[in-house]
């Protein structure tokens, strides 16, 4: 067996978690594990990027504690069969990484994952016993996210939430036939009662902080970030449709703060019933901004489906267009005049810019060159306003539309 450095180590098992989307933000580097592999970062050897629970973007050091497996998952690159390259921390190693990192101000937090090896508790009593290590012996206070294991005990996986700002349990694919046909240890209902868990356990928290805040006593934490999942978008034949149906369910029914979307990676030696080549970033950055629909603009899942051909999102235009440009009936919108819910609906307004909108419009009326000022995407909102100085005219014909904001083939190629 060969024996690797701790800087081998560190780019093996940072590069083996690059895979993993669900501490940050997508449409970074291209992700395929065909051909040589990258170091896993965008800005460095295993740093990414995340959201803390107060909205901040903090560095985090993003690594597997291995990537050796037990699984056979047919869409990972770290499945048992896969012949990659393998590294194995141990729990020492992590906790000394982190703390040489975090004091260098090279990071702010640990995101850590794991192959799993020996059974699932094995590998999460490592995973916690990292955590431990970090917040009880050395009094570490810097962001900690734990990717937690389903098939574990729910004692570790509440142990897990105990010492973590953040916890998250991947739900893989879509559809439970697809992750049965092509990871068939693992388990959708396993999951999600994975994901009930660790709900019960964030509700009864919360229920305890409000009720010590009357007492003045100090309440228990238990993973004040929430928890979080992700999908790999592309392996199966799951339409968006199908992925945002999944998502809604998870979002309302496990609390969920953030699902994220991953491309699939193609990899040597894979199986012939996944795809040979990864589907378009573009899907995945559609599937994101259909995300923020739901969650942030007051969108119904069915309204974006009928905005969409054959279960598909449009990869030439943005959703919100989408909609729009299907609802031409509902347009020009009064700016001066219109409710929040429906400033949200206009193609360019962010939630943002509809916040200061509306704060504007309380001491004047709002000329197209004072909304020019609140937001850069003003030409994209213009066919569907009017102001107290504007009409679209003749911006009204949808096909021309289209046309307008779609992008040319060679930049949507280029996109994706």
């Amino acid at each position: 067996m060969t024996r690797h450095t701790l800087i081998d180590k560190l780019a093996i098992l940072a590069d083996a978690a690059k895979y993993d989307a669900s501490c940050a933000s997508s449409g970074t580097t291209t992700r395929s594990s065909l051909g040589k592999a990258g170091i896993g970062s965008t800005e460095g050897m295993g740093i990414c990027h995340a959201y803390a629970p107060d909205g901040r973007c903090i560095s985090l050091l993003k690594i597997l504690l291995t990537n050796f497996c037990i699984f056979d998952c047919r869409y990972c690159v770290n499945r048992v069969s896969s012949n990659v390259k393998r590294a194995r921390f141990s729990v020492d190693e992590v906790v000394t990484l982190t703390l040489d990192f975090y004091k260098r101000n090279y990071i702010e937090g640990l995101f850590l994952s794991s192959g799993i090896i020996q059974s699932p508790d094995y590998t999460m009593e490592r995973l916690v016993e990292v955590a431990r290590v970090l917040r009880e012996d050395y009094n570490f206070r810097g962001y900690i996210h734990l990717k937690t294991i389903p098939e574990a005990d729910p004692i570790l996986i509440e142990r897990a939430g105990e010492l973590a700002d953040r916890v998250s349990i991947n739900v893989e694919l879509p559809k439970e036939e697809s992750l049965g046909h092509f990871a068939p240890e693992k388990s959708q209902p396993v999951i999600r009662r994975a994901m009930a868990g660790v709900k019960v356990r964030l509700d009864d928290a919360k229920d305890a902080q409000q009720s010590r805040i009357l007492r003045k006593a100090k309440a228990p934490i238990f993973a004040p970030g929430g928890q979080s999942t992700q999908m790999i978008i592309g392996a199966d034949t799951s339409t968006d449709s199908d992925i945002l149906k999944t998502s809604t369910e998870l979002y309302s029914g496990y609390g969920l703060r953030r699902v994220y979307y991953s491309a699939f990676s193609p990899m040597q030696d894979a199986s012939l019933d996944l795809p040979p080549v990864r589907p378009p970033l573009m899907r995945e950055h559609r599937l994101y901004q259909a995300d923020w629909l739901l969650r942030f603009y007051g969108f119904e899942r069915k309204e974006i489906e009928a905005a969409s051909t054959d279960g598909m999102l449009d990869l030439d235009i943005d959703p919100k267009l989408a909609w729009a440009l299907r609802h031409r009936e509902r347009f020009p919108i009064d700016i001066n005049r219109a409710p929040r819910e429906l400033l949200l609906r206009i193609p360019g307004l962010g939630a943002k810019t509809v916040d200061r909108l509306i704060a504007a419009r309380r001491m004047t009326a709002v000329r197209l060159g004072d909304l020019a000022k609140l937001t850069k995407t003003v030409k994209k909102a213009m066919p569907f306003i009017q102001t107290a100085d504007y009409q679209p005219g003749n911006l009204t014909d949808t096909e021309n539309l289209r046309a307008r904001f779609a992008p040319p083939p060679e930049q949507l190629a280029f996109a994706i």
